[in-house]
């Protein structure tokens, strides 16, 4: 069981340090205090903030492997949710199914669905017999 939960983090870790270095991307080109595109400073302060939280619970995830199971958990659910609330937000009407459906967005809901599916892999390898 422990061998599986290791795999499982392993590829958790590696999707979050994916997020993370896109994050880094986004403000080498554009700076720190980038508004993405004019979206509420709340948003831009948590897409920014992905930039430290998403590596943090890679590594928690090794070091203090249950709450880097649940940060995971909370992190892509809470990024996938205000992802889907900032476009439903700004795409026009009748566009909203077009815009939630690129790649970047497809690819965090398809890491939601593999955390949820492995969610108790994860877990019962991080308990002490």
């Amino acid at each position: 069981m422990q061998r599986g939960s290791l795999i499982v983090r392993s590829i958790w870790a590696a999707c979050l340090l994916a997020g993370a270095a896109n994050h880094v991307r986004i403000l080498i080109e554009h700076g720190l205090f980038w508004d993405y595109g004019g979206v509420a400073p709340v948003s831009a302060l948590y897409w920014s903030s992905l930039t430290l939280l998403d590596p943090l619970a890679a590594a928690l995830l090794f070091v203090r492997p249950r709450f880097g199971v649940a940060a995971t958990a909370v992190l892509i659910v809470t990024n996938v949710a205000h992802n889907l609330a900032v476009t439903a937000h700004y795409a026009p009407e009748g566009e909203f199914l077009s815009r939630a459906a690129n790649p970047f967005m497809l690819a965090q809901l398809g890491f939601m669905l593999f955390v949820a599916a492995t969610a108790r892999i994860a877990w019962r390898g991080t308990l002490r017999d």
